[in-house]
C-alpha cells in the first residue's frame, strides 16, 4: 500500500514552474538560455510599497493578523473595488490570502462536492483544473479557438452547463492568451448565466490593470449586477504592482462564501504575511501613475513579439488585449522535422526541441489545454525578446 494519498494521482506538477526551473538549471550550467516561461513582471516593486514594508517591520507589525487579513487591508480592497469596478463590498465580504491561487483554492474547497462540475474555458491557466480536482470536483473544459481570439462564446457556455455545474471560472485578460473580453462580449456570457441561477462565477481579474490600446477592462458582476450575489471577484497585487513574491491575493463575494473560505484558511495557512499585507495596503491606496508607464513598456514589447512571430514561417499569433503573454499557433509546423531528425509531433516536442536547439524556453500549449500552441511571456527586456524571436524564426526556418 502506498504511503501517499491517491488524491495526488489526480494532479500534475505545474508545467510553467517546470519550464522556468529547467531554464534556470541550463543557465546555471553555463548554457545561453532565454527564458520566456515566467509569468511575472521584470519590473521591481515600486519604492513606496517597499518603504511601507520597511516601516511595518520597524514599527513591530510582525504579529499574527486575522486569519483572512487585516481590517485595514480589507478596507483598502473595498475602496479599490468601488474605485475601479463600481462594486460595493464591506470588509466582511472580503478575503485575503497568500496569493491569488490560495483564494481560488479556498473557494473551491469550501464549495465543491463529489460530482460538482466547474466550467473552465481553454486555453486556461495551468492550475485551474488541478485545483478543481484536488477539491473533489470535475473540470469541464470548454475549448475556444483562434477564430474567436481564444474567447468563450455564449453558445459554448450554454452547451457546457449542466445540472451539475457549480462554477464558471472566468479569466480576463487571460493567462495564457492575453485575450480580454469587451463589455459586449461579457454581457453575452452573463445573459447565459442569468438563465442558470445554480451556476456561480469565479473571476480571476489578476491582469486587470495590464490592458492595452482601447481595451477597457470589466468584470462580470460589474457588467451584470444581478450576478453580484453569486460571483466571487478575485484579484491580487502580484502582476500590476510587480509583487509576485509578496504573495497577496484577495476576493470580494457573498458573506456566507467568504466565511466558509475563512474557515478553510484558519485551519490551513492562517493569515498571509503581515508585512506583505501592509505593503499591499500601500499598493492599493498609494500612487497609481506608474501603471500607465509600465503598460506602455508592455504594449511596446507585445507589438515587437507579435510582429516578429507573425513574420515567422508556420506561426500565427493573435494580438492580445492585455496581460503579458502571447499564444501563437504552430498548426502548420506539426509533422515537420528538425535538421537532427526530431519529428515535431506536438507542441511539447516543439518546445523541447526549441530549448535544446536554440536555447529559448517557452511553455507548450498542451499545458494550457489547447494545442498546438506555445506561450511566450514578454515580461522581459526588448533585447531578450528580439533575440529570442530571432532564434524562434531560425528554428522554424530550419524545419523540413
Amino acid at each position: 500500500m502506498s504511503f501517499l494519498s491517491t488524491t495526488l494521482n489526480r494532479v500534475k506538477p505545474s508545467p510553467t514552474i517546470m519550464v522556468s526551473t529547467k531554464a534556470a538549471e541550463l543557465k546555471a550550467a553555463g548554457q545561453d538560455v532565454i527564458g520566456l516561461g515566467a509569468g511575472e513582471p521584470d519590473f521591481d516593486t515600486p519604492e513606496n510599497i517597499k518603504s511601507a514594508a520597511v516601516r511595518a517591520i520597524a514599527s513591530g507589525k510582525t504579529k499574527y493578523t486575522a486569519p483572512d487579513g487585516l481590517v485595514e487591508l480589507k478596507e483598502a480592497i473595498c475602496a479599490k473595488f468601488l474605485r475601479d469596478n463600481e462594486l460595493v463590498y464591506s470588509s466582511t465580504q472580503v478575503s485575503v490570502g497568500a496569493g491569488g491561487k490560495q483564494i481560488l483554492y479556498n473557494a473551491l474547497v469550501a464549495t465543491l462536492n463529489c460530482g460538482d462540475e466547474v466550467i473552465i474555458p481553454a486555453p486556461y491557466w495551468v492550475s485551474y483544473p488541478d485545483m478543481v480536482l484536488l477539491a473533489g470536483g470535475t473540470p469541464i473544459i470548454a475549448e475556444t479557438s483562434i477564430a474567436t481570439n481564444y474567447k468563450l462564446t455564449a453558445k459554448q457556455l450554454e452547451s457546457a452547463i449542466t445540472s451539475k455545474t457549480k462554477w464558471l471560472i472566468f479569466n480576463s485578460p487571460s493567462n495564457p492568451t492575453g485575450a480580454g473580453y469587451s463589455w459586449k462580449e461579457l454581457k453575452e456570457l452573463t445573459n447565459v448565466l442569468l438563465k442558470h441561477p445554480h451556476v456561480w462565477v469565479m473571476t480571476d481579474d489578476m491582469y486587470e490593470h495590464l490592458a492595452y490600446d482601447d481595451f477597457k477592462f470589466c468584470t462580470p458582476a460589474q457588467v451584470e449586477p444581478k450576478l453580484y450575489n453569486r460571483t466571487l471577484t478575485c484579484n491580487g497585487v502580484s502582476k500590476a504592482y510587480a509583487m509576485t513574491g509578496w504573495r497577496i491575493g484577495y476576493a470580494g463575494g457573498p458573506q456566507t462564501l467568504i466565511a466558509a473560505m475563512r474557515k478553510i484558511q484558519s485551519q490551513s495557512t492562517s493569515n498571509p504575511c503581515s508585512i506583505s499585507q501592509w505593503a499591499a495596503i500601500e499598493a492599493l491606496n498609494g500612487p497609481q501613475e506608474f501603471l500607465k508607464s509600465n503598460n506602455f513598456v508592455f504594449s511596446r514589447r507585445r507589438d515587437l513579439v507579435v510582429s516578429m512571430l507573425n513574420a515567422t514561417k508556420g506561426i500565427s499569433c493573435p494580438n492580445p488585449e492585455g496581460a503579458f503573454y502571447v499564444y501563437p499557433s504552430i498548426s502548420q509546423l506539426i509533422g515537420k522535422t528538425t535538421p537532427n531528425g526530431v519529428l515535431i509531433s506536438d507542441d511539447e516536442v516543439f518546445a523541447t526541441a526549441l530549448l535544446e536547439d536554440k536555447g529559448v524556453a517557452v511553455v507548450f500549449g498542451a499545458a494550457f489545454g489547447l494545442s498546438p500552441n506555445f506561450r511566450v511571456s514578454y515580461a522581459t527586456s526588448d533585447e531578450n525578446l528580439k533575440d529570442a524571436c530571432q532564434r524562434i524564426q531560425s528554428f522554424c526556418e530550419e524545419l523540413i
